[in-house]
């Protein structure tokens, strides 16, 4: 590969990697505090004993997440020093505020940690609030920035510079508010449906011994899911009306609308095809995009016809994961919807075997969540381009003039693997783990298991 290919490549499967613990390390610590609040409203110990064992998930995603974080704070100067020369002086202040956040959240993990046997159970439970509220602006801090690339704001370009800078401004570009709701939100969408895809399997294995504590863990993850997921896809409907307003090409790229057209159709599936200027074998919904789009079923829809040659996304790359990532979301929006009325018929939640439909959906929609938030990512990012920063900055002129990329690519790809791996290891073994293990690590591999 070259020196383009190989930064991208590099910095995106970092960026894949890091988004998976970044989501956990945003949605658990809401599942704990809702875990802890449950027990002392309802005086059922099994919400207790949740959030403790979930508090540790916490703890290893918080070091983990601030590993990855530190490798792409380096990935950044390395391999991308003309943004970093460019943008360096207006989105530096998100990054900044994100590390204040980091280490609230992580005072406050400590605290939560070890106030189990110090603390009264009400004010245990309200240090779980600022570990929820820090991991949230965290979150909401790198949005910003990753906002501001696709609608810069906040400054403006003199000799190729930018001045007269306005870091507020930038901060709350017009794309933040909206970004960061979506992207927040699918962490909690992520990190619950996944909880309880483990928690089905669990009754779904048929484990009497902790059957109750399946079934709390189970409840809990699907009522975090059923509130987070619909808020979700709403916020997907105001993120699709924003792009189609100020990002047009993106949308035309989301779509595979290659040319302007009044009445715009909204094509599922199918594979964008340059030459012919169509979407081969898509299902074509009569006028539904301008209707989606701006709330007229005649209004229309800009193509990428109507922009300069070389500055619009490939519909190749951005139409298959915008398709996956809405697929996602409505396939466990019908699990959660089936799950819901077979409880509701049954008055019970999971294990019975006339539920075991309903967990095997469950199961089987657990990991859409985080196929739903790598695609909306990959749809967000290949939608910018060839552009860095929208308009000003393009994607080959930020790069590194320096190779070698490729050695570093598969070094780093080992390291992300040896820690994803570790990481279900410990998460999801349903055993202790080897004696040489630290206790406190093995006793977190009990984890999601009880």
């Amino acid at each position: 590969m070259g020196t383009l290919p190989s930064a991208r490549a590099l910095m995106g499967a970092s960026l894949g990697f890091h988004i998976i613990y970044a989501a956990i390390g945003v949605g658990m610590p809401l599942m704990l505090c809702v875990a802890e609040g449950l027990a002392l409203l309802t005086g059922r110990e099994v919400y207790r004993d949740l959030a403790r064992r979930w508090s540790k998930v916490v703890a290893v995603l918080l070091a983990i997440g601030a590993v990855s974080g530190t490798v792409l704070s380096f990935e950044l100067g390395l391999l991308w020093p003309t943004f970093m020369r460019f943008a360096g002086g207006i989105i530096g202040m998100p990054f900044s505020l994100e590390g204040f956040a980091f280490f609230i959240e992580a005072i406050f993990v400590a605290l939560y940690l070890y106030g189990w046997n110090v603390l009264s159970p009400r004010a245990h439970w309200l240090t779980s609030i600022p570990v929820v509220l820090g991991s949230a602006a965290s979150a909401v801090c790198v949005i910003s920035a990753n906002a501001w690339m696709n609608t810069p704001a906040g400054f403006r370009v003199v000799d190729g510079q930018p001045v007269d800078v306005h870091v507020w401004k930038a901060f709350f570009n017009p794309a933040m508010p909206i970004e960061a709701l979506h992207g927040t939100l699918a962490c909690y969408v992520a990190t619950a449906m996944a909880a309880a895809g483990i928690y089905a399997w669990a009754l779904l294995r048929g484990d009497a011994a902790r059957r109750q504590y399946n079934r709390a863990g189970l409840t809990l993850a699907l009522g975090v899911a059923a509130v987070a997921l619909p808020l979700q896809l709403v916020a997907g409907d105001i993120s699709a009306r924003f792009v189609a307003n100020y990002e047009p090409a993106k949308l035309a790229a989301m779509e595979g609308l290659f040319t302007t057209t009044r009445g715009a159709p909204e094509v599922i599936g199918g594979w964008p095809d340059p030459a012919s200027g169509k979407v081969i074998g898509g299902i074509a919904i009569p006028k539904l995009l301008s209707f989606l789009a701006y709330d007229d079923v005649n209004a229309t829809v800009r193509g990428l016809n109507s922009f300069p040659a070389g500055t619009t996304p490939d519909p190749r790359m951005v139409h298959p994961v915008f398709d996956i990532m809405v697929g996602s979301g409505f396939l466990m929006l019908a699990a959660l919807i089936l799950f819901g009325v077979i409880a509701w018929r049954k008055r019970r939640v999971g294990g019975a075997t006339a539920s075991r439909f309903a967990l095997l959906a469950t199961l089987v929609a657990a990991p859409f969540g985080f196929i739903a938030l790598e695609s909306g990512w990959l749809t967000t990012e290949f939608g910018r381009q060839p552009w860095v920063v929208h308009g000003f900055l393009k994607t080959s002129e930020a790069v590194t003039p320096r190779g070698g990329i490729d050695v570093i690519f598969l070094l780093l790809m080992l390291v992300y693997l040896a820690l994803t791996t570790g990481l279900l290891w410990l998460l999801l073994a349903p055993w202790q783990g080897p004696r040489w293990l630290p206790r406190a690590w093995r006793e977190v591999g009990h984890a999601a298991h009880g």
